[in-house]
């Protein structure tokens, strides 16, 4: 099936699902190969299932333009457009306050690029943060199995240096300097709901 941007662009993803492991006594959920995407959905469904948080990856609307029908029963998609820019990844509620974020992963270990980002997001996370939403990215380094939290207010900052002229990706370093690491577990399997309490003060 084709989907395509709507400036009419084919949508490429920027990665095939990972295979699933066969059973082997020696593998354990550290090194599962898991996208963030799938890790996040799982850390998800544990806050939902435990009254923790309601949070979830929201939908990208399509455009459906050309569907087979091989079967009288049955439907095949076989082209569609994104009808829309999508904003972030995430939204949901969590002791009354309003989350929202998105979430990043790169093969670089030294920077993070900002053209992973785009300009829709941050005016997106900039409006979201005028009304006193928490907003913030979820990083990992891919090749290093790290993962950050950085709020929104220095992934704006960055923005705006690399609009000014400057460097075109969040340094390592910045990262860890303005970051906050995220130490993967079991269940849940990315707690970023530890980083949001030792923040902020909810109730």
């Amino acid at each position: 099936m084709d989907f395509h941007y709507p400036n009419g662009k084919r949508y490429k993803p920027a990665h095939s699902p990972a295979a699933k492991p066969k059973a082997d006594k020696k593998w354990t959920y550290s090194n599962r190969g898991m996208t963030l995407e799938e890790d996040l959905n799982e850390t998800n469904e544990f806050y939902l299932s435990r009254g923790l948080a309601v949070i979830h990856k929201k939908p990208t609307p399509v455009q459906i333009v050309n569907v087979d029908y091989p079967r009288r029963s049955a439907a095949v998609i076989k082209e569609a457009y994104f009808k829309t820019a999508s904003t972030t990844d995430y939204n949901g509620v969590y002791k009354g306050k309003y989350i929202d974020f998105e979430a990043k992963e790169t093969k670089f270990s030294t920077s993070f690029p900002l053209k992973n980002f785009h300009k829709h997001q941050i005016v997106h996370m900039t409006s979201v943060l005028k009304h006193k939403g928490i907003c913030f990215v979820i990083l990992r380094f891919s090749s290093e199995g790290e993962v950050y939290l950085l709020e929104a207010e220095h992934l704006l900052y960055f923005w705006e240096r690399m609009e000014t002229g400057g460097r075109k990706s969040i340094t390592k370093e910045e990262i860890v300097q303005y970051g906050h690491p995220i130490t993967l577990g079991y269940q849940p399997r990315i707690d970023y709901i530890k980083v949001i309490d030792s923040l902020y003060t909810l109730h």
